[in-house]
């Protein structure tokens, strides 16, 4: 085991004039005065950035930059801002409505000839490749399951019983070696990378950024409890079969064995996860707060945006046989 995952990042480098904005703020001491809002990319790495860092005072925050920066007004207002243009981007890309059950449905097809970045990856990639799918993946693995962690006091009964079943998994079930974050740690360490939380963070882009973000976002807004168990329960559903084709690629790769011990890992415990989710989490979350399926069905169908948005770029890159990393390819 490689115990890097608690020790706090620094802060990143700029993107644009917004995120250089915020860097350059929380190296002052809070209260100082917060520049407005301008106009951005919703997606782009800029904004992104911006948030990403904003909400990294959530977590494990940065060694040199003042704790109060956490709860100061006027950098919640500015985030606020963000977060609504963020937001406001998401609901017009996708159909929204509350067919839940047609989402639910089509999360469990599995195509005859499957696509996406595990495909891709098991048929096609070379050991580059799979390092760089690693160190895109770090920024959200680092987290894997604390942004759910905010919406256990959201929740009531059974559905609360059954989330944090879930999340007791993810965190290893009492063991540190085996909790989901720490084993990611142990594949980068496999793979001959660094496992520091957030190491790569100036090397990924936007799309993944985005897609941690979409889930800080509903984690620590009750409004958006329902979107939240949506993206989880689309993560548990849909993981199992692209943890699968991980481990058969990995394996053709002979990778270390703590490479495939993450993905196997999630073949077979996401397999379980999936029906607590569906029937255990939701059924009794919508029995008690009917309200909430259409923001469900969103949480689901923003998930698949995001991961689509996230695999377009990545395979993009890889098919024109260029890095998908924004500083190019790592070290070998």
């Amino acid at each position: 085991m490689t115990i890097a995952v608690a020790s706090p990042p620094t802060l990143p480098a700029a993107r644009g004039p917004l995120s250089d904005a915020v860097i350059g703020l929380l190296g002052r001491s809070p209260g100082a005065a917060v520049p407005r809002m301008e106009t951005a990319d919703p997606f782009g790495d800029d904004l992104q950035l911006a948030l990403h860092t904003c909400y990294e005072l959530h977590y494990q925050g940065f060694p040199d930059v003042d704790p109060g920066w956490e709860w100061d007004p006027g950098l919640l207002g500015l985030r606020a801002e963000m977060e609504r243009v963020f937001l406001a981007a998401l609901r017009a890309a996708v159909p929204g409505g509350d067919d839940l059950d047609h989402e639910l449905e089509q999360l469990l097809v599995v195509p005859d000839e499957p696509s996406g970045t595990s495909a891709f990856l098991l048929e096609h990639g070379q050991w580059w490749q799979v390092r760089e799918y690693f160190v895109h993946r770090s920024i959200y693995h680092h987290k894997e399951a604390d942004p759910y962690a905010w919406v256990i006091p959201r929740l009531r009964g059974q559905a609360k019983a059954s989330l944090v079943a879930v999340e007791f998994d993810e965190f290893g079930g009492g063991h540190g070696d085996r909790v989901h974050a720490q084993l990611y740690a142990d594949l980068l360490a496999g793979a001959g990378l660094d496992p520091g939380y957030l190491h790569y963070l100036d090397d990924v882009g936007a799309p993944m950024l985005a897609l941690v973000n979409m889930m800080s976002l509903f984690g620590l807004h009750r409004v958006h409890r329902g979107a939240l168990v949506g993206h989880f329960a689309s993560v548990e559903i849909t993981s199992p079969p692209g943890s699968k084709r991980m481990v058969e690629a990995l394996r053709r790769f002979e990778a270390a064995p703590a490479c495939v011990r993450f993905f196997a890992e999630h073949v077979e415990a996401d397999a379980v996860h999936e029906q607590v989710m569906r029937t255990g989490v939701i059924g009794d979350l919508l029995a008690r707060e009917p309200d909430l399926r259409a923001s469900v069905t969103f949480g689901i169908q923003v998930t698949n945006f995001l991961e689509d948005r996230f695999a377009d770029h990545v395979l993009e890159a890889w098919r024109a046989g260029r890095s998908s990393l924004r500083e190019g390819a790592i070290d070998a």
